[in-house]
């Protein structure tokens, strides 16, 4: 439930951001009309995601308890994996830049349908990105705790851009996406985890499956406990040594180079010293 409250939570107000940004740079360029495609564009691309992840989830749930199920989820897995990596540095590293870059392809696109493909394929890529991680997630957890995760995300989205587009409520959006940053990293080497066992099982990795120990006496996967913490953290209760490590080592170097990539950057010396020159004038 959390993995996909956070999860839309943050797709949400990201897709949110991008309307916003494409509807402000048609006030700016006197095109209020075209308003009515971005809005379509939008509407199609959040429909496709919903229809293509919704079609994809139920053509494999009747392929329940096979090998099949097993090969797809796997994939899935290393797939939400490779996407939430780079959706997260990409979007890290391109926040600065996010609104001129989306504000030059406005200006450049020249009819209504352009605007209109633009919105599709913006707003779209969240969907696709969003998509893929639903069915990671789906395959996890139990589908109704999933499914209320997920409404309560959309739903938190739509509150919290509201009151930032009516209400004038401010976000500090390099603080929100750092720790939205940081927990999709943390669930990713949970996936990564869960996709390594599904190898292992299938027989697509013949070493490292040697279990390190077992918890299920005191917390079973099977429980809601165990499903949360699964879910969440990646926890197992009978885990293989390359889970740990693939696990372990994912957090190091991919959560620490986005916790170092993401630091408020320190003050040369001299800068301090000029900052403190300037200030001192004002507290005499």
């Amino acid at each position: 439930m959390l993995p996909s409250f956070i999860l839309l939570l943050r797709e949400g107000l990201e897709a949110s951001l991008i309307v916003s940004i494409l509807l402000a740079a048609l006030r700016q360029l006197g095109q209020r009309e075209q308003a009515r495609a971005v809005w379509i564009g939008v509407g199609l691309a959040a429909l496709g995601s919903v229809v293509g992840g919704a079609a994809i989830y139920i053509t494999v749930r009747e392929y329940a308890d096979t090998t099949l199920q097993t090969a797809f989820e796997t994939i899935t897995y290393l797939v939400a994996v490779v996407i939430l990596t780079t959706m997260t540095f990409w979007m890290q590293s391109h926040s600065r830049t996010l609104k001129r870059e989306i504000t030059e392809k406005a200006s450049a696109a020249g009819s209504g349908f352009a605007l209109g493909l633009l919105a599709f394929t913006t707003v779209g890529r969240e969907g696709l990105e969003a998509s893929v991680f639903a069915l990671a997630f789906a395959f996890q957890t139990n589908g109704v705790l999933w499914l209320t995760g997920a409404a309560l995300g959309v739903a938190a989205s739509v509150t919290l851009s509201w009151a930032i587009y009516r209400m004038g409520y401010k976000l500090d959006y390099r603080l929100f996406f750092r720790v939205m940053g940081v927990l999709l990293l943390i669930f990713a080497a949970g996936l990564l985890a869960d996709a390594v066992q599904n190898m292992q099982e299938l027989g697509w990795i013949a070493f490292g499956g040697a279990h390190l120990w077992s918890t299920a006496s005191i917390l079973s996967e099977d429980s809601v406990v165990g499903d949360m913490l699964h879910a969440f953290v990646g926890y197992a209760q009978s885990p293989t040594a390359l889970q740990v490590s693939l696990y372990l080592v994912y957090l190091a170097v991919f959560g620490g180079y986005f916790w170092r990539m993401t630091r408020k950057p320190r003050l040369a010396p001299a800068a301090r010293a000029s900052q403190a020159e300037g200030a001192a004038p004002a507290s005499r």
